[in-house]
């Protein structure tokens, strides 16, 4: 098994490739629902210098109800700016699955409706509307590693 990180619709392809490294690094899964905002073919990942791209495991879906579909037996997290159980309190195991929004508006309401009991957030001050998306994976994804003891880190 292993922790999943999860983009609906990514916007900016650095963020994603950040997100990419990051997976790398901790041996995470990374799905991306499309539509993405921009392209992960061969060339356009060597001109961004996403050499590490290879060494991601990353499943595309053609929607949030394909991805559901396929993940039905999984635990979902939602990571918004108004979820009610920050990050650090809630329980993570192996194989839960983190899913963040895109960029610019985050995951649809109608999706966080589905699953209110499952939205967390990272605590923040109110001087910006949120944190990078990158960053926010990164900062959950660690909380989680942490929990689970980091598995086949050094």
């Amino acid at each position: 098994m292993a922790l999943n990180i999860v983009l609906h619709e990514p916007l900016i392809p650095a963020n994603t490739g950040n997100i990419a490294r990051t997976c790398a690094a901790t041996g995470t899964r990374l799905h991306l629902i499309e539509p993405l905002g921009f392209s992960t073919d061969d060339k356009y990942l060597k001109r961004a210098g996403l050499d590490y791209w290879h060494a991601v495991d990353i499943t595309y879906y053609s929607s949030f109800a394909d991805f559901a579909a396929k993940h039905s037996d999984g635990r979902l997290f939602f990571i918004e700016t108004n979820g009610d159980t920050y990050h650090s309190d809630a329980q993570y195991r192996d194989g839960d699955f983190f899913v963040f929004g895109k960029e610019t508006t985050g995951i649809p309401q109608e999706i966080i409706m589905q699953y209110s009991g499952q939205v967390i957030r990272i605590p923040m001050g109110d001087a910006t509307r949120s944190l990078n998306l990158s960053n926010t994976a990164a900062v959950v994804l660690y909380e989680a590693l942490r929990q689970v003891g980091y598995p086949n880190m050094k």
